[in-house]
């Protein structure tokens, strides 16, 4: 089999009802054997750069932007998780992927798991990262928010300008994603980063999904398909993110292949302020081990 290059590919995938999908493929590694991400959001765009680059030498790595969003085309939706599984499988398919290995963050571990429920041949591995579960959105939104409000306040008057800039301005959002770092000094820097480039919050997509994740998410059918789940999930936190963590432990529960890695000094976004400890996490994932004893201390 021939090795992939390490140049950055930018493709269009066409969807099975016409949408057109940007995505790009980088890295090295035996053609079939991929993994691919699933952005958070929703409604927002791929930010995995630099995802891709700490792991590109481990797997061919496919970035997507969901449709609606970033560099995708525009369009009316439909603003389901049933639509958004297809579309990750147009993904799989245009680049010949028999298989392939998920890496889903935020409400895109919620998309990568959900394509695993659906598609579990398809899946050769999954990595959850820094989402919130299968128990219902009312079990940890309340305490979410009062960490959020108190994250923030933390500086008054960069709370006080997020309340009075609309939802889809890039300041806004620069305020809202610094608190998502445990690393207060670098914060804004970091979140600054994420904006650049721009392309804009589909609000109507994150308000319809979240809508169905507030209305699905906690039904006994859930639980009962995660019990079944035949595939190796690896389930990666930051301990300082402010989404309560007690959340994930619903889906560790459920899992019959689940392990759990957990970075105490690391918020939402592991990978920059823990990357070589997510580099081996995500490693060993691939690998289908568990992280021998002599590295767990760096990052359990």
């Amino acid at each position: 089999m021939t090795d992939m290059t390490d140049m950055t590919e930018s493709v269009t995938v066409k969807a099975d009802d016409g949408v057109r999908l940007w995505a790009a493929r980088s890295g090295r590694g035996e053609a079939g054997e991929a993994l691919v991400l699933c952005h958070g959001g929703p409604g927002l765009w791929d930010m995995f750069e630099d995802v891709a680059a700490l792991l590109d030498d481990l797997a061919p790595v496919i970035r997507w932007d969901q449709r609606g969003c970033g560099r995708s085309e525009r369009c009316a939706g439909p603003w389901t998780t049933e639509r958004f599984v297809a579309d990750l499988d147009a993904v799989r398919r245009h680049f010949g992927l028999e298989r392939m290995a998920l890496l889903g963050h935020s409400w895109g571990a919620q998309l990568a798991l959900s394509y695993a429920l659906a598609h579990p041949e398809r899946v050769g591995a999954l990595l959850y990262v820094s989402g919130t579960g299968i128990d219902p959105v009312s079990s940890w939104h309340g305490p979410f928010g009062e960490n959020f409000l108190a994250r923030l306040g933390e500086a008054p008057e960069r709370l006080a300008r997020w309340r009075e800039l609309p939802k889809e301005d890039p300041e806004r959002a620069v305020l809202q994603w610094s608190i998502e770092f445990e690393d207060r000094d670098r914060a804004l820097e970091h979140a600054g980063r994420m904006a650049d480039p721009w392309f804009g919050i589909n609000v109507e997509c994150n308000d319809a999904l979240n809508a169905e994740t507030g209305r699905a998410w906690g039904a006994p059918e859930l639980y009962t398909a995660c019990q079944a789940l035949d595939v190796p999930v690896t389930i990666v936190d930051g301990a300082r993110d402010i989404r309560p963590r007690s959340a994930v432990d619903s889906l560790k529960r459920a899992l019959p292949r689940g392990r759990r890695v957990i970075f105490p000094e690391a918020g939402h976004l592991p990978w920059v302020e823990q990357p070589r400890g997510f580099r081996e996490a995500v490693a060993a994932a691939l690998d289908g081990g568990a992280v021998s004893d002599s590295r767990k201390s760096e990052y359990l």
